[in-house]
């Protein structure tokens, strides 16, 4: 039975930025974080693609691959704005289920609907409605399948504007000729680990019992995927956020001492406020640098948790104290993590409650003068000399509210969760 339907909007920053600016349709465009020969590309047309520029690829490598091409300085807002017209077009076809991105979403197709004749009808229609909405330049390629797993799949078999249905009578065969990269939540360790108990090939992950693939994962993870091969209707149960957090390459002129102090304070502080109207308090700060010629460094703290941004600043600058000296500095980020619903905190010690009922007068104060009046009209001091240089980023797991965040999360320093719990490890104050 046809149950899941996903969506995939091609380059869609790149087509964003086409269907905005007619003289680049035709033309090879990659959109990059800033305009700076040392950064990567986060997104690239598929003209370009095809010359060998896809997500990370260095600008000054994208310009060798492609002459000629078009590189852009990311606009979030636009992509923003094009994201809320493409779940409308859905919308006027077929209820969604989950945005599972900026460029991705599902649908669970209603009883009615889950013949192969009916489900390509409203994908169809979808395109049509696309098209009407957002602009030409604007496509999606869509997956039909038993779950919305495989349904992920298909989306990923014919690109771009593609149309692929996946049908319980088709499986396993139809996934043989896939690597295994090519399936969702099998990333480089994965795949290490799927060698080491000689499984190298998709057909042999398939057949593979549900025991094996647990104890590969190490978890019931592996007994979701064997379940999803075979086209069982099988959701993740719903988690739980973990850890929050912004990074940002610098531009060149900030990549010294004072601006990379300057720009993770900045950081830390809409973290802070993204943290408080998330409704949640954090235990523990992770800080992240990578210097010019380096790996990244970094250190982390835990403390009692908190919402409080002027501890979130005397723990940033225990850790800032800890960095390596006499570095050129490329990029920086901020994480909070150990995070606490507000609902199960359990309050200040006695003794310090007036004081935390105080901040959090005072907090609640900044961010609304902040929402009411624009980004960065109050501040803390350690931010000032970084304020036009924390722009929102789009991570693709979150869509950012514009009207409360800059400094989005750009992807080159927030930690895993391997990596945050190790810091909770060997934190110390």
């Amino acid at each position: 039975m046809l149950r899941s339907l996903v969506l995939d909007y091609n380059g869609f920053f790149a087509a964003c930025e086409q269907q905005e600016r007619p003289e680049l349709r035709g033309r090879p465009v990659a959109v990059a974080p800033l305009l700076s020969e040392a950064t990567s590309c986060i997104a690239s047309s598929y003209d370009a693609r095809r010359r060998g520029v896809k997500v990370g690829t260095p600008v000054h490598e994208a310009r060798l691959l492609c002459p000629g091409i078009v590189i852009l300085e990311s606009r979030p807002e636009v992509y923003i704005r094009y994201h809320e017209k493409l779940i409308e077009a859905v919308s006027t076809c077929i209820p969604v289920s989950e945005v599972l991105s900026i460029d991705e979403l599902w649908c669970e197709l209603p009883p009615s609907w889950r013949d192969r004749e009916k489900a390509v009808a409203v994908v169809k229609a979808i395109k049509l409605a696309i098209t009407r909405l957002a602009g030409t330049c604007l496509t999606c390629s869509a997956g039909i399948a038993p779950n919305p797993w495989l349904a992920k799949v298909a989306s990923d078999m014919q690109k771009p504007d593609g149309l692929v249905v996946i049908e319980a009578k088709d499986l396993p065969n139809v996934l043989h000729a896939l690597q295994l990269r090519d399936l969702p939540g099998i990333g480089a360790n994965l795949e290490k680990r799927l060698r080491a108990a000689d499984i190298t090939t998709v057909e042999a992950l398939t057949a593979a019992p549900s025991h094996r693939l647990h104890s590969i994962w190490g978890s019931i993870e592996g007994e979701r995927m064997w379940r999803w091969l075979r086209g069982e209707f099988v959701l993740r149960p719903a988690t739980q956020t973990s850890s929050l957090g912004h990074s940002h390459v610098l531009p060149p002129e900030l990549r010294h001492e004072e601006g990379a102090h300057a720009t993770v304070h900045r950081l830390l502080q809409k973290a802070a406020m993204r943290l408080r109207h998330s409704g949640y308090f954090a235990g523990g700060l992770h800080l992240a640098i990578r210097f010019q010629g380096r790996d990244r460094w970094s250190t982390a703290a835990t403390f009692l948790e908190t919402q409080d941004t002027l501890e979130f600043i005397r723990v940033l600058k225990l850790l800032w104290s800890r960095r390596p000296k006499s570095q050129r500095f490329l990029s920086v980020g901020v994480t909070l993590f150990q995070l606490t619903p507000q609902q199960d905190h359990t309050g200040g010690l006695a003794g310090i409650a007036d004081t935390g009922e105080r901040r959090s007068a005072l907090h609640a104060t900044v961010d609304h003068i902040n929402r009411k009046l624009g980004k960065n009209s109050v501040v803390f001091g350690g931010a000032l000399g970084a304020l036009r240089y924390a722009p929102i980023r789009i991570a693709f797991n979150r869509i950012p509210d514009v009207t409360l965040e800059e400094g989005e999360d750009d992807g080159t320093l927030l930690p895993t969760d391997e990596e945050l719990a190790n810091a909770i490890k060997g934190a110390r104050r």
